[in-house]
Parts: C-alpha cells; structure tokens; sequence
C-alpha cells in the first residue's frame, strides 16, 4: 500500500467533495436526527460506494450518466416534497423529540439517501479511475473513504452548530427549497446529456 497513492487521493476526493450535494444533504439530515447516527448511516453509505468503485475500476465511467442523473432526481425531488410536507411542528419539539427518536430511522435515512445520491457521482467516478491508475486499491480506498467520511463529518458539525442559531422548521424549508433546486439540476443533466 503506497502512502502517496492514499494521500493523493485523499486530496483529490475531499476537494471535489466539498461542494457536493451530499454534504448538504448531510447537513440537513443533521438536523433532524442525532449527528453520531447520521455519520454512521453516511459512513456506511460511502464504504458501499468506495466498495463498488474499486470493485468496477475504470468501467463506472461506462454507465449512463443520463439514467443515474435521473435517479438522483426523483430522490432529490422526493426528499423535497417530504420535508414541505412535514407537519408544522414546534422548534423545541423537533429539537428534543425528532433528533433523538431512534436509531434505525436516522441510520436508513442517511445511508438509504446518500447511497442513492452518490451513484455515478465524480467521486465514485473519480475513485474508480484512481483504483485503474494507480492499480493500489487498497490505497486508493481507505484515501477515498476518509476523504468522504471527513466532509461528511463538517457537514454534520456546521448541521449541528446551524441548529444552535437557526429555527428547525426555517432549515427544513431551505434544505427542500436547495433540494428541489437539485433535483432540476439532475435532471437538467439527464435530459441534456
């Protein structure tokens, strides 16, 4: 395992992570349930995807892009008609009730959300095409995984720090606001090409 290959990588994936609609949705997802569980669920989320990157090397960047864009919209659009949908709950409430009601909802709604909003994403691309290149995997995957893991954990920190300053039901409204934004986004790419 060469250490520059992990570094590298590490590199490359958290800067193209950074602007990435899953760190938003990573955010918003904090808000709603208690940050230790999100982390879990997108962890795990991200370990399947560094999984099946390796795993396809240089063929994910073969799947059609306009089916995986369009997938990522309906969930996206999904998501933003649940959160607008959502009762007008009380701040203190959602605060104290919501964010701690269990752990395998905040578990299968972070990893069941990220799982779909990574697929054929440029770090699954890009993670692939590393593993090709460097022909190191396991170097390659542990870079990509942290690199993922460590966005993904700002996300939750600044979701948590946000709820601290910021009414629940005003960020709920954002983040459906930012995801049906998203979702045209998606599917703009999916028609387009």
């Amino acid at each position: 395992m060469s250490l520059s290959v992990l570094g590298i990588t590490f590199g490359l994936v958290f800067l193209a992570e950074l602007p990435d609609k899953t760190a938003l949705a990573t955010l918003m997802l904090s808000t709603r349930y208690k940050a230790s569980w999100v982390l879990m669920g997108v962890s795990a989320a991200f370990a399947v995807h560094v999984g099946l990157a390796l795993a396809a090397g240089s063929l994910l960047a073969l799947l059609p892009h306009r089916w995986l864009q369009g997938i990522v919209a309906v969930m996206f659009l999904a998501g933003a008609v649940m959160l607008l949908l959502q009762k007008g709950e009380e701040d203190e409430e959602l605060k104290k009730d919501d964010r701690k009601r269990n752990f395998g909802a905040a578990f299968g709604a972070s990893f069941g959300l990220i799982l779909i909003a990574e697929f054929g994403d440029l770090t699954q691309i890009m993670t692939a095409n590393m593993a090709a290149k460097y022909n190191d995997p396991i170097a390659v995957g542990i870079g990509a995984f942290l690199a993922l893991v460590a966005v993904a954990s700002l996300a939750v920190t600044g979701g948590k720090a946000l709820l601290k300053k910021v009414p629940a039901r005003l960020i709920t409204r954002i983040a459906a606001v930012l995801m049906l934004v998203l979702a045209g986004f998606s599917a703009y790419e999916a028609i387009a090409g």
